[in-house]
């Protein structure tokens, strides 16, 4: 094994892991190869090359630092809950108060075992999250090409490139023919890049512009190249990129200083003070993590204190008297305000729904990320490939002497047999494009149609890319995206290239190729027909620069081309633009005859070639949305999320794409100008705003177009300044500081590793309706954290209620005697209630769930009605069960409270002993079935579902649809009779004793239990009904699109039943 990466400090961009002279796109490639030490011929020997496999590493971007399980172990000890519990548990060892010291021990290793397993075993999947880059690279060593798995390629390796091939280090090309690669993961650019060896640049030139390199990671569209490894790993500009992710701020406060630089030394002082507080802040998880997270161990550290106070309550109660009884009774009513089930049952509810997502296409890379879902306000989406399918389509042809031709919607870019074919004999400036036309075969739309059978021709054969259909059905295309576009769509008409140029007897034969050059932005070949042999000039390109060489177009009007005139061109640019408007990209196509006789390998001018050419048509090229994503888009508004498009598309295409999908109003008109500015912009503009005159726009901009890195970066940070929870979608290189800095990022399976890497969740189908998934996931378990914490925290209230209130039980000592014992408190909140409390996190999702607004932020999962709940349903609880204590105690016992009834069992403490059971079957009972009533917190447990029929029998397939909640009550219902009748568990460990008559008070007290909670749900519907009411929800039929952008209306809309 290579040892690890060195370090990167001093590192400059283009330089190699062994500094040049210069970086390497500024020196000449002969110049590389001599500082390299490579040769250009025979590339380096197998024994130099291991010789630097040992020096330079691994050919990776590193592991960073792996799965530490230690780590891991850590953090489940150091948060706040589990550290309470040690202390409990250390009271009652150093009271010898063995057993209960034993059951809070048993608890924390339950809580920290768990905790490890689900966390660990989340590391793992992160861990495993690892390269999509190609496994192998071809390296000439020794004389001979050999295929070296890429994590050993080292600097001075010669490599060959061809298309399809993944590039597996930062290269100085020597040689590239017709070579371009996709640089999108690291540039942003969506497309290829022609790459020129020859070229040299300045020190300071940009990634993007350096044309003499092949960045790692980067994919080979067209052509072949050759060139020697400079950069391996971290030095790549990819490693650079992933290196400066993962850098760690210090944690240090900043010392306050003077302009001079001196600080008085009070400032040391609140700088080491601020530090010590972040630090304990971090150990104890308080400023860490998400809001929820921080709201619990905020929470945690709260009933910590309520805990110390009630403690205190029973030893003043009790006049400090130092008596193992007393301070059992302290521990017991602390423990009682602790939800020690609520770590582990939150992490195993977290673990589960990340196995949940992976079925839904979502890969959960920490658990902290998946309950944040819930509160996302605004997701800011890339274009390319998230809400497109990443795959060029051509939509449209116009071929002026004819008209125009239409490609119908298709899901499946490189299938010609999807999609219907239209016609119209309008120029697109003069078309209606919302009106759809007759669909035609393509044998009709060819037949008498020579004008069509020229523009195919040059569609066909002046293309490099392969279109072709396998054995299986199923149709594949290698190339550059443009060339596969156009080649399916002369596919459509059956001329596919190969059918013509390729087989026993081909049509066609090449005899010359001048490749896409930048300059002249046309591609042009030189075919012969064999049958008669003779030559054919085919040409492709910009639309503006292929109208300069043509001096002919056919109008239609005669049966002979006429002149190219300026006003003609005008008209086509003209027709360029209404394409342009659609978003898509034009290309013009032209012909002529070859006058010559070309051959194979001769020497021919180009501009020769290239001139007098005679104009066939445009083609109308775009980037498909993905069928889903309009859909998806329009869930997400009525859900209340507000979608962003930042890409580095033309602002034409991506504001015709965002309207296509709903991002933009379909009707702008009725927008004002500031809103309808604000609503689509260029990174160039957005950038040159200030933060206070971004945060004073109308709204922040739905589409970007021209995106760079930064602008991604402060369009997340202006809306955290608007108070909104955004996530971000990217898949390259480009998209990893936002990625890092949202507050969720949202990678994609095919994308770079640093993206993923910068990523909270990844989607395994790119898919961005699986964002909705993800979201509604996240709402799903908000919603559920929400039951169970609820159903938690109302157990404690009711359990300190009834041990503070139980104060008043003094017994022959004057010592309080507790109506629940420690034990019986840690069973109902570990045992009873925490498989129920599972359960209710497996609820499923509601069915209105994704037509709510995001949760809030600043409330979290506490809001007013949940801490209403918990204080009602908790002291309801605690005087039901007080009450079931008093009148097996008083109204039928002998009201005698004995004498070391806390400690150990006696006659005298008989009464007491069935008393505190019948309390705890009581307690017992009510937190089962309060699971049940959690299920939905408004409904009735009868009627849930209020369009059932089934009016005495709903109930029950309520409770049964959820089948882990079912059998989690049942298990609680079961395991109450071992621990009330067996002998010693009972009377010496839970310090109760059976009881026979005292269940008709366990069964009336659990009827009024239903009644009063099912009251106080009947109030509150009563409450939120009215208050529906009063503030006018909207519950017509109003227009989604209405909704969504009425705030923003020239005219407001003024009543519901508008349509």
């Amino acid at each position: 094994m290579g040892k690890n990466q060195p370090s990167l400090e001093g590192h400059v961009s283009g330089q190699a892991n062994k500094p040049l002279s210069r970086p390497a796109h500024a020196l000449s490639y002969t110049k590389v190869i001599e500082e390299t030490g490579c040769n250009s011929e025979d590339g380096l020997t197998s024994s130099d090359a291991k010789t630097r496999y040992e020096e330079y590493g691994n050919n990776d971007l590193g592991d960073d630092g792996g799965v530490q399980p230690g780590k891991i172990l850590l953090r489940q000890v150091a948060n706040a809950m589990t550290l309470v519990l040690i202390m409990a548990m250390a009271v009652s060892f150093g009271i010898k108060s063995w057993i209960e010291g034993g059951v809070v021990a048993a608890i924390i290793f339950l809580n920290i075992t768990v905790g490890f397993w689900q966390e660990f075993a989340a590391e793992k999947t992160m861990d495993s999250l690892r390269s999509l880059s190609s496994p192998t690279a071809s390296a000439i060593r020794d004389g001979k090409n050999v295929t070296v798995p890429t994590i050993e390629v080292v600097p001075g390796d010669m490599v060959e490139l061809k298309t399809g091939d993944t590039i597996p280090a930062d290269v100085r090309l020597i040689e590239a023919v017709n070579f371009e690669t996709d640089e999108a993961l690291l540039t942003g650019e969506s497309l290829p890049v022609s790459k020129n060896a020859e070229a040299e640049f300045d020190d300071d030139t940009g990634p993007g512009d350096r044309l003499n390199v092949a960045f790692s990671s980067s994919t080979v569209t067209k052509g072949r190249a050759r060139g020697v490894v400079f950069a391996t790993g971290m030095h790549t500009e990819i490693g650079s990129i992933a290196v400066s992710l993962r850098q760690k701020g210090s944690r240090r406060r900043p010392v306050k200083r003077k302009e001079d630089g001196t600080a008085r030394p009070h400032r040391y002082v609140q700088a080491w003070g601020l530090t010590a507080t972040d630090a304990i802040g971090h150990f104890l998880g308080v400023n860490v993590g998400t809001p929820l997270q921080k709201k619990l161990s905020r929470l945690a550290l709260l009933l910590f204190g309520i805990a110390v106070i009630c403690a205190i309550i029973v030893l003043a109660a009790n006049s400090f008297v130092e008596d193992q009884e007393v301070i059992i009774y302290a521990v017991a009513t602390g423990l009682s305000m602790i939800p020690a089930s609520l770590i582990v049952v939150l992490t195993i509810t977290m673990a589960a729904g990340t196995k949940r997502m992976v079925e839904r296409h979502v890969i959960v890379r920490n658990l902290k990320s998946l309950e944040a879902l819930g509160a996302v306000t605004d997701i800011c989406s890339d274009k390319t490939g998230t809400l497109t399918q990443g795959k060029m389509v051509a939509k449209k042809a116009w071929i002026p002497a004819k008209g125009t031709y239409s490609v119908g919607m298709t899901n499946e870019p490189h299938n010609p047999t999807v999609g219907d074919l239209s016609f119209t004999p309008k120029a697109p400036s003069q078309m209606d494009f919302d009106r759809n036309d007759k669909a035609a075969s393509y044998e009709e739309l060819l037949d008498g149609n020579p004008h069509l059978l020229e523009y195919l021709k040059v569609a066909s054969l002046a293309n490099l890319a392969h279109v072709h259909e396998s054995d299986n059905g199923n149709w594949s295309a290698r190339g550059d995206p443009t060339e596969i576009a156009i080649q399916v769509f002369a596919s459509r008409f059956n001329w596919n290239r190969l059918t013509y140029v390729q087989g026993d007897k081909p049509s066609w034969k090449q005899v010359a190729e001048f490749p896409f050059d930048s300059d002249v932005k046309k591609m042009s070949v030189i075919f012969e027909e064999i049958e008669t042999s003779k030559q054919f000039v085919f040409t492709k390109g910009a639309v503006e620069r292929v109208i300069t060489s043509c001096t002919s177009i056919f109008n239609g009007d005669s049966e002979s081309p006429i002149e190219m005139t300026e006003q003609i061109r005008d008209e086509i640019l003209q027709n360029m633009e209404s394409l342009a408007a659609l978003g898509l990209r034009v290309l013009a196509l032209s012909s002529k005859p070859w006058g010559g006789k070309a051959s194979l390998g001769q020497d021919i001018d180009r501009k020769e070639v290239e001139d007098g050419l005679t104009f066939r048509g445009l083609v109308g090229l775009y980037d498909p949305p993905r069928p889903e994503t309009a859909h998806s888009v329009r869930q997400c508004q009525k859900a209340g999320i507000q979608v962003h498009m930042l890409t580095g598309d033309h602002p034409g295409t991506a504001r015709a794409i965002a309207a296509e999908v709903g991002i933009l109003p379909s009707n702008m008109t009725t927008l004002s100008k500031d809103v309808t500015d604000a609503m689509v912009m260029t990174a160039g503009q957005y950038d040159k705003l200030s933060d206070d005159e971004i945060d004073a726009l109308p709204l922040l901009p739905l589409v970007i177009a021209r995106c760079a890195p930064n602008t991604k970066v402060r369009m997340i940070e202006a809306l955290h300044r608007r108070k909104c929870f955004a996530a971000m979608t990217g898949d390259g290189v480009n998209d990893s500081p936002s990625l890092k800095r949202a507050d969720v990022g949202i990678g994609m399976g095919t994308g770079s590793d640093v993206a993923k890497d910068a990523s909270d969740i990844v989607l395994t189908d790119d898919n961005f309706a699986s964002i909705l998934n993800a979201i509604e996931e996240g709402r799903r378990m908000f919603d559920n954290i929400q039951k169970f914490i609820l159903h938690l925290l109302t157990q404690n209230v009711a359990q300190a209620c009834i041990l503070l209130i139980g104060l008043i039980f003094k017994d022959e000592s004057k010592l309080s005697v507790f109506p629940i014992t420690p034990v019986e408190v840690m069973w109902i909140i570990m045992v009873t209630s925490g498989l129920p409390d599972m359960g209710l996190g497996f609820e499923i999702a509601a069915p209105d769930i994704m037509r709510r607004p995001p949760q809030s932020l600043k409330r979290g999962v506490f809001t007013l009605e949940i801490m209403l709940d918990m204080l009602v349903y908790g002291l309801w609880i605690a005087a039901l069960c007080l009450a079931s204590f008093c009148l097996v105690m008083f109204a039928w016992g002998d009201g005698d409270l004995g004498s070391n009834c806390n400690d150990h069992y006696s006659d005298v403490c008989d009464t007491v002993y069935r008393a505190r059971a019948t309390c705890f079957a009581c307690l017992t009972w009510f937190s089962l079935f309060l699971a049940w009533q959690m299920v939905d917190m408004r409904r009735s447990f009868f009627r849930m579902q209020p369009n059932s029929k089934k009016y005495f029998t709903q109930w029950f397939l309520d409770v049964w649809r959820n089948k882990f909640l079912f059998w989690a009550i049942m298990a609680g219902f079961i395991t109450i009779f071992p621990v009330l009748y067996i002998p010693v568990i009972n009377t010496t460990v839970f310090k109760h004793k059976g009881i026979s008559w005292e269940w008709g008070i366990v069964f009336i007290a659990t009827i009024l239990f239903f009644v009063g909670i099912e009251a106080w749900k009947w109030a509150k519907r009563i409450y939120f009904r009215k208050k529906d009411m009063q503030t006018g929800a909207r519950r017509g039929s109003i227009d989604l699109e209405k909704r969504v952008f009425e705030r923003y209306l020239s005219t407001a809309i003024s009543t519901d039943d508008e349509k």
